[in-house]
């Protein structure tokens, strides 16, 4: 099951994924991120995916249409704490992740 949980630290907003990132799960993230996204206006989002056990091409999506909406306010995506899998999915699509 994809869960999300979002907490602000002053412009910062970080997203704690877990479970799978796959065409469904991308959706819920979706919907709940852009969401506070469209509230807040964050600097800096930080997607965490130390909890993520799978992730698709849908995960690939998620992160880039989420750098879309946060560049489209002034703000910048950053991609944290990746499993191995995930990191090569990520680097396979131009995506630099940070440990």
């Amino acid at each position: 099951m994809t869960q999300v949980t979002l907490h602000q630290n002053g412009q910062t907003l970080f997203a704690m994924l877990s479970g799978e990132i796959d065409h469904h799960g991308a959706e819920l993230l979706r919907e709940h991120i852009d969401m506070r996204v469209e509230q807040i206006c964050p600097k800096i989002l930080v997607l965490d995916f130390s909890s993520v056990t799978f992730m698709d091409s849908s995960g690939v999506g998620l992160i880039l249409g989420r750098h879309k909406l946060v560049h489209a306010h002034g703000g910048v995506v950053i991609v944290q704490k990746a499993p191995n899998e995930v990191k090569r999915m990520l680097a396979i699509a131009g995506i630099d992740s940070k440990d």
